[in-house]
């Protein structure tokens, strides 16, 4: 059995032997020098699981792709300067998603910032805005004889002291608030001498379990708005699979005043809830916008992508709006009345005890109006030609039951908004910042750490802005890549001000002739393509028969017939 080594520097000690008490042991490594206590400490822990990323950007990307399926905090460790920039896009959609992240940057000792000396950039607090705890530790100096001068002692006992009170902090608050932090590390030189075993014991701070209360005199007052409303509004936004307990699903169901909205980022299904916001919404007149407005607003789950049903509970606001969720609450209907600092099924229990449902034709009419537009839905779905619209709907028919799907932004997951999904898929997508970088790295990690077969479905810019995410040797077999390749922005043509003029094509839907073939020869990927609906339900049937090797489908759609179509669309439930 090989003998683990230590760093022979204490504060890389510190951190690793915090971070195994915490349970922290996926950690994701770039390659550097400045690191190198930390790359020593981590890779020959027999229980740390460590990954070798090359690009910072695709591994905060990565790790966050762990991190959202694992619900534990991911370890990321760079080298000083530029490095550790690469990783704000990520660290700002943790921030969003209430991801827990780890930063552990590796940096110059103080007095060797703005001095000139080579890969070195103020690090102290750099992800400032978008952070929930940043550590700046002391320098140590690993002497080399005996310290006997008890004053030279004291300042290295209070260095330790202070950086292990920081690096709990820190780690502990990623635990308890499910969120990115960052400890930032200056090391001396020499960084690569190794030990046989430790020369420190560091104390571990228990993380605390946040209680929050929930006033009877408030859970009163509420429950008698809630029994006299008799149009109650449910909208689930972003959710883990599993959030929301089946019971309160039916709870909601048996309801007939509680019409419940679900996001396909909602991982909710149900026959009676409202799961195409905009197929539903997007044609209503005044009348129906205002029979649609509810007396509460009950909201749960993170981000909601759907454009209208925010600008509709903004101008259609409800009396009440209660936001459930133990962490925080946005108040993106400028409404928010009540922020009940609990998990969902917690506050479930306690507040529907003594509630009897109310009789009400709220549910019963709008589901009556959604089932009109699902066949809307299908007719139009069988007259057009191929398109975008057209090529979602066979990808998400041909996709195999209990598949992860990861969804790039922009188009992708709005597309994705206007299908009834097979209730056996777990759908996630970045949409804390909403950003089209890191789609690919975060769907490998994730894929990763799941063990569930992956779809990950994609436009083309987003794909070829993240293809390093595919630099790596983490990727399983039975990985799937679909790229949507309109040979631009797409989005951008469907939205106000949309001209054909050469400044719109270079710099608004950036307009390209690349295809993913060579990359996927290098990167060890099976390149399938299709440019017609035969084509296509052919080829997704090929790549759901193979799991020997990663695969990727390459769709190609009409550029300027895919927005008129989309557009008729909407028009069509009229």
């Amino acid at each position: 059995m090989k003998k683990r080594l230590y760093s022979k520097i204490p504060l890389a000690q510190s951190i690793v032997t915090l971070c195994e008490a915490k349970g922290i042991t996926h950690i994701v490594i770039s390659p550097g020098s400045r690191n190198a206590p930390l790359i020593i400490g981590f890779s020959e822990h027999p229980d740390m699981q460590c990954y070798s990323i090359v690009d910072e950007r695709c591994a905060a990307f990565f790790a966050l792709g762990i991190a959202q399926q694992i619900q534990k905090p991911v370890a990321l460790v760079c080298s000083s300067g530029s490095a550790l920039l690469n990783y704000y896009p990520a660290i700002s959609e943790a921030f969003y998603s209430d991801i827990p992240l780890v930063v552990l940057s590796a940096d110059r000792p103080i007095e060797r910032i703005d001095i000139g000396d080579g890969q070195t950039i103020r690090q102290k607090n750099v992800f400032e805005n978008h952070i929930l705890y940043s550590a700046n530790l002391y320098s140590e100096v690993v002497a080399e004889t005996k310290i006997d001068d008890p004053k030279v002692r004291q300042k290295h006992h209070e260095a330790q002291k202070h950086n292990e009170r920081e690096i709990n902090l820190a780690l502990n608050k990623a635990i308890e608030q499910k969120g990115p932090v960052h400890i930032n590390v200056p090391f001396y030189e020499p960084l690569y001498d190794k030990l046989e075993h430790p020369t420190i014991v560091s104390r571990n701070i228990p993380v605390e379990k946040p209680h929050h209360q929930f006033s009877e005199d408030l859970q009163s007052e509420m429950r008698e708005e809630w029994s006299l409303a008799k149009r109650k509004m449910v909208l689930i936004g972003v959710n883990s699979p599993g959030t929301v307990e089946q019971k309160w699903i039916e709870y909601f169901a048996d309801d007939p005043s509680v019409l419940v909205l679900t996001e396909t980022t909602s991982n909710i299904h149900h026959a009676s809830h409202i799961n195409c916001i905009d197929q539903l919404i997007s044609t209503l007149n005044e009348n129906e916008f205002k029979a649609l407005q509810p007396d509460i607003l009950l909201t749960i789950g993170g981000m909601v992508v759907s454009k209208r049903i925010k600008a509709f509970l903004r101008q259609y606001q409800p009396k009440s709006h209660w936001h459930i969720d133990s962490k925080k609450a946005f108040d993106t209907y400028f409404c928010l009345t009540e922020h009940i600092k609990l998990q969902p099924n917690v506050f479930f229990s306690r507040f529907f005890q003594e509630i009897k449902s109310v009789d009400s034709t709220y549910k019963s009419s709008w589901v009556s109006i959604r089932d009109h537009r699902r066949l809307r839905h299908a007719a139009y779905l069988d007259k057009i030609a191929f398109t975008d619209l057209k090529a979602f709907e066979v990808i998400f028919n041909s996709i195999t039951d209990g598949q992860m799907i990861q969804l790039s932004n922009s188009s992708t997951v709005r597309y994705a908004q206007l299908f009834t999904l097979n209730p056996t898929f777990q759908v996630f997508c970045n949409r804390g910042t909403s950003g089209i970088d890191g789609s690919t790295s975060t769907a490998i990690g994730a894929a990763l750490a799941s063990g569930l077969p992956t779809t990950l479905i994609t436009g083309d810019l987003s794909f070829f802005y993240d293809s390093n995410g595919l630099w790596n040797d983490y990727i399983p077999s039975n990985f799937k890549i679909i790229v949507i390749n309109n040979e631009g922005g797409g989005i951008f043509r469907i939205l106000p001000g949309k001209e054909e003029s050469a400044n719109f094509k270079t710099y608004f839907e950036t307009t390209h002739h690349l295809t993913a073939m060579h990359l996927c020869k290098m990167f060890g990927f099976e390149y399938h393509t299709a440019h017609t609906f035969e084509e296509l339900v052919r080829e997704s049937k090929k790549v759901y028969e193979n799991d020997h090797m990663p695969q990727l489908l390459e769709v190609f759609t009409p550029r300027k017939e895919n927005d008129s179509t989309l557009i008729d669309y909407f028009k069509h439930f009229v």
